[in-house]
């Protein structure tokens, strides 16, 4: 696909001719000038913020994925592997339901645990989208057998469901798949309400608001909010702790989308607070990480969202994100450092280094996301003048966009 087709603001115009609205109107429903959006379309101008994203999507009544244009084909050589495991993955989040035997014969649950583990832990931990799709529609088809058959170990196939789903519904979200993720949070939500616990409700909060995503930030940031203040009764232990400094973080991007910079430095703040307060040595409930080091990671993330450009180089200096051991977050917290340097020209060759980084790091999830391929897109256009650029050329053709001039 040539770098002209690529950038959203082709898919924007597309769209607006086809629905008959004029350019005036639709920047207005976006809440930006004519002007700005004409630059948009003409590609003159990225969309890199989810926000601006959103609201164009809102404006022309469409899913944002209409206007990225996801799920993509790339040159990743895996790209085939791993749409073809998503057939089977949403298979089994239609066919599979909690307390109904599927007739498949499980492994022991030793062996069992274990297959949980690795998914869990290596595959989710490396990014490795291609394996992680492979694996998840049989283990979630032997988890479901072992729920009904194997009552000993109930409470712990609960929580292997429920890492499971959320497995699932990371996979089918960082690929751009609509629908799927959704459905997985739900399925995963189901677990949790037989489990019971505090912690456990207000993890499916977070995982219904961070899945449910770009049509729905105000109601993510009310999931979040509920969730936490039903937590507040409970408000001590460890795991309640994480849970409700993580449902702050996603209150904090659900805010930040909806461009209240005060509500979200608020519950970014309040994030910061539980995370001092959390014991120097914890367990990590449900693979969430959350403490001083992923508050950092967040940071920069929101700032970038916010629009503070090279300013967020400053949020970046106490980040640890190798202290985190999944790759997708660590690639995360490089990728949006690289598209705030991006937005000045000054800082534009630093900013592609770090994307670079974070191809380098998780390369399946670099090369999806709609955010980082908008800004590739621009520094590709902005290059279209230099002899130079080879590894930008480099990185816009592993993700299938062909440079051109």
């Amino acid at each position: 696909m040539d770098i002209d087709d690529a950038h959203i603001g082709r898919r924007v115009r597309e769209i607006r001719t086809w629905r008959k609205m004029s350019q005036e109107a639709t920047a207005e429903l976006a809440g930006m000038t004519g002007a700005y959006l004409s630059m948009i379309e003409r590609g003159v101008r990225p969309v890199t913020r989810r926000s601006t994203l959103e609201s164009l999507a809102d404006a022309l009544r469409v899913a944002p994925s209409e206007l990225t244009g996801q799920p993509y084909v790339t040159n990743d050589p895996l790209t085939s592997e791993i749409h073809a495991a998503l057939s089977g993955v949403e298979s089994a989040l239609e066919v599979y339901e909690l307390g109904v035997d599927p007739g498949v014969k499980p492994r022991p649950w030793s062996e069992l645990s274990s297959a949980v583990q690795h998914l869990t832990g290596t595959l989710r931990g490396d990014a490795n989208y291609a394996e992680q799709g492979a694996v998840l529609p049989d283990l979630l088809g032997e988890l479901h057998t072992a729920y009904v058959h194997d009552p000993q170990h109930r409470r712990e196939v609960l929580i292997a469901l429920v890492y499971s789903y959320r497995t699932a519904a990371s996979v089918c979200k960082n690929l751009g798949v609509r629908g799927l993720p959704l459905l997985a949070a739900r399925a995963a939500q189901r677990c949790t309400e037989e489990l019971g616990d505090p912690e456990w409700l207000g993890y499916a909060a977070y995982l219904r608001g961070i899945m449910g995503g770009p049509q729905s930030r105000s109601h993510q940031y009310t999931l979040s909010v509920r969730a936490i203040d039903g937590l507040t009764a409970s408000m001590s232990g460890s795991s309640v702790l994480q849970v409700a400094g993580t449902l702050h973080l996603n209150a904090a991007l659900a805010a930040a989308v909806q461009r209240d910079a005060d509500q979200a430095h608020e519950h970014l703040n309040e994030a910061a607070r539980l995370a001092d307060e959390l014991p120097p040595h914890h367990s990590n409930f449900a693979g969430l990480y959350f403490g001083h080091d992923n508050v950092a990671l967040w940071m920069v993330s929101l700032g970038t969202e916010l629009g503070e450009g090279p300013k967020v180089a400053e949020l970046a200096r106490n980040g640890r994100p190798e202290v985190i051991p999944l790759r997708s977050w660590q690639a995360t917290y490089f990728a949006d450092l690289g598209r705030a340097l991006a937005t000045d020209r000054k800082t534009r060759d630093v900013g592609l280094r770090q994307i670079l980084k974070a191809e380098s790091i998780a390369p399946q999830w670099t090369r999806n996301n709609p955010l980082v391929r908008e800004t590739v897109l621009d520094l590709l256009a902005a290059a279209r003048r230099d002899a130079g650029g080879r590894d930008l050329r480099g990185l816009a053709h592993r993700m299938g966009v062909a440079p051109t001039g």
